[in-house]
């Protein structure tokens, strides 16, 4: 199925408005790094995991108010296998020990349900010297994430298109990063970094390299069937022939998302929402961010014309010198 028919749609026309609007958002998530911070979930700052047993069954909102009665605010709560069992994990509070944060919850639902009994399943402690190890590991797997594509697109093409498409992937995470922090910041949904937005972020690599990857492929296999065609025009040209095949993909993912964010429960919000916005900026910075890069390294750096073909002469005396 198409939603579009042969479309000349000249998409590299407006790469400079759309580069500023990607310095915009991203100069907006620096500022909000920089002075505010982003709130890590108890996977990197630690905390403490308590698994608890009601007589009946009883609703997660009620829980989580309970909780947050108790001092626990930013608590993670969800089912543990049946309908009156629960997992609540709350995040280091500065020095407070298992035994006090558990109890402080125990007390705080037995308190919020009197005519229940609350039974302890089990009680663990992450300590912050676990959840630092955690952060260094996430970097860590986000960079090599990020190199290994690198050099896959620079074996598979050339090497600018590589460079080309991990500025994208590096606008990709930031500008998720972005979004996070802004609805840190505005209180919509509970959104920390977790475990849960650093696999969407893992993901949202691998899911934008596969458009760009796809944009390329036509781009060499258009290089081969308009030759003397300029840059500019080729990679318009690639990426209308394959729009259809891009608003398909995005959209059956960008569904899925949706349901999640809306009925996934406040578990998966974190996981979502992320997906949801990197997916979507995956699609656009293939487009204005990778093929852009390739089109300014080539009329900046390499001075060679873009919009229009070089002259003939000019194009076999290259072909000699590289020769």
């Amino acid at each position: 199925m198409e939603f579009f028919g042969k479309t000349s749609i000249d998409f590299l026309g407006k790469r400079r408005i759309f580069l500023v609007v990607s310095l915009v958002i991203n100069i907006i998530g620096l500022v909000l790094l920089l002075f505010g911070g982003l709130r890590l979930g108890i996977d990197f700052l630690g905390g403490t995991e308590v698994a608890v047993r009601f007589t009946n069954a009883q609703n997660t909102d009620a829980v989580r108010s309970a909780v947050a009665k108790a001092g626990f605010p930013n608590a993670e709560i969800k089912s543990y296998g049946k309908a009156n069992e629960f997992l609540i994990r709350v995040p280091d509070l500065g020095g407070q020990g298992e035994q006090a944060a558990s109890a402080r919850i125990v007390a705080g639902l037995r308190t919020a349900f009197p005519q229940q009994a609350v039974t302890v399943l089990k009680e663990d402690r992450i300590g912050p010297k676990i959840g630092g190890e955690l952060r260094t590991k996430a970097v860590i797997a986000v960079l090599l994430a990020i190199v290994g594509i690198l050099l896959y697109v620079a074996f598979r093409f050339e090497f600018i298109y590589g460079l080309g498409a991990v500025v994208a992937l590096i606008h990709d995470v930031f500008v998720a990063l972005t979004f996070v922090l802004i609805g840190q910041k505005l209180e919509i949904l509970n959104l920390e970094f977790n475990q849960g937005v650093l696999a969407a972020l893992l993901t949202v690599v691998g899911f934008s390299i596969n458009d760009t990857v796809i944009i390329f492929d036509r781009i060499r296999e258009n290089r081969e069937k308009h030759k003397g065609m300029a840059l500019v025009p080729m990679m318009n040209l690639s990426i209308n022939e394959t729009l259809s095949r891009t608003i398909n993909t995005v959209l059956t993912v960008v569904l899925v998302l949706a349901t999640l964010l809306a009925f996934g429960g406040e578990v998966l919000h974190g996981f979502s929402f992320t997906m949801l916005v990197g997916i979507i900026t995956g699609t656009y910075s293939s487009i204005y961010i990778a093929s852009a890069f390739v089109v300014w390294y080539t009329e900046r750096i390499k001075k060679e014309p873009v919009e229009t073909a070089p002259p003939r002469q000019s194009r076999i005396l290259r072909a000699l010198k590289e020769a």
